[in-house]
């Protein structure tokens, strides 16, 4: 028997977007919203989840209530081509490092750090430029976030009128 993946369709859709809005919505809130019965939006999910197009579930929590006040983006210059990997067991070493990704460009790599404050910032910066295949950095401190319901600023996917977020 050949396990085909099932086609990704407007229903899938409706239910991906339901469940980024509202990750604790139940099957029968979403299936009410799509037009499905619960079962059939369970059904959907679970192939979701087999065919990793839902790859889990998660809480967004607003990082300032957790300490982290400063924000920055800094670029990463590394001598020569420092593989992918590489930047990757690097940056996993820092659970300041909130993302990271290559990039085209200038840079090799751009990080989305945060800190509780400038100084524990300059203190992330000075161990990540410890690494002998770090040339150089540039860091951008985020002064405000100019979409604030977004899931960088810390914020759930949308926010529906009268929701407590």
């Amino acid at each position: 028997m050949t396990n085909k993946a099932a086609p990704f369709d407007e229903l899938d859709r409706k239910i991906v977007a339901a469940l980024i809005d509202n990750g604790r919505a139940s099957f029968a809130e979403i299936g009410t919203a799509v037009g499905l019965s619960a079962t059939a939006v369970k059904r959907r999910v679970d192939r979701m989840r087999e065919n990793n197009v839902i790859t889990g579930f998660t809480a967004t929590v607003r990082p300032a209530a957790l300490g982290w006040l400063t924000e920055a983006y800094v670029e990463v210059y590394c001598d020569s081509a420092a593989p992918p990997r590489r930047l990757a067991e690097v940056v996993r070493n820092h659970p300041e490092i909130a993302a990271a990704m290559t990039v085209t460009g200038g840079a090799d790599a751009l990080l989305h750090v945060r800190a509780a404050d400038v100084e524990h910032f300059e203190e992330v910066l000075e161990r990540i430029r410890t690494e002998p295949f770090i040339r150089k950095t540039i860091s951008y401190m985020v002064l405000s976030h100019l979409l604030p319901d977004s899931p960088e600023a810390g914020a759930r996917q949308s926010s529906a009128p009268g929701d407590a977020g």
